[in-house]
């Protein structure tokens, strides 16, 4: 019998790190990809459209934790959107057993900051101030 991975046991590394505090999310997401389509349609030919393949499309990967004071990963996203200073890194997504081993990991190559966002300050609710961080990636492959 295979056992299936569950989805709120995962860690995630940014430029090989695993910083206590840079390497805890409340939640991953953004882990997509699909081929992108052309149609050609062919002279004297009213039957069909050809639809040809023209590579793979990523969705932006987002990560989503408890707003830190201070953390190289802010640095890191302050430095691109404030100052435009970019310094792609790789970031790894592993969901872990119970032995806190990898099951599956997923690479992002060359992830760079796009968006940083923080939830609403609601007085009425008793909760965390989250921050969403946006990335954009060249690729991502399944370890």
């Amino acid at each position: 019998m295979t056992d299936l991975a569950v989805a709120f046991h995962y860690e995630v590394r940014v430029g090989g790190q695993s910083d206590d505090v840079d390497a805890r999310f409340q939640e991953v997401s953004g882990l997509s990809a699909e081929v992108g389509v052309e149609e050609f349609r062919e002279g004297g030919l009213n039957e069909y459209v050809h639809r040809l393949p023209t590579g793979a499309k990523y969705g932006n990967l987002v990560l989503k934790r408890g707003i830190v004071a201070s953390s190289g990963l802010s640095d890191w996203c302050r430095k691109a959107i404030e100052e435009f200073v970019f310094d792609p890194r790789d970031v790894e997504v592993s969901l872990l057993d119970e032995a806190h081993e990898p099951i599956l990991t997923w690479t992002f190559t060359g992830a760079y900051p796009l968006k940083w966002s923080v939830s609403t300050f609601n007085a009425q609710q008793n909760a965390l101030a989250i921050e969403s961080l946006e990335l954009a990636y060249r690729k991502f492959r399944k370890v």
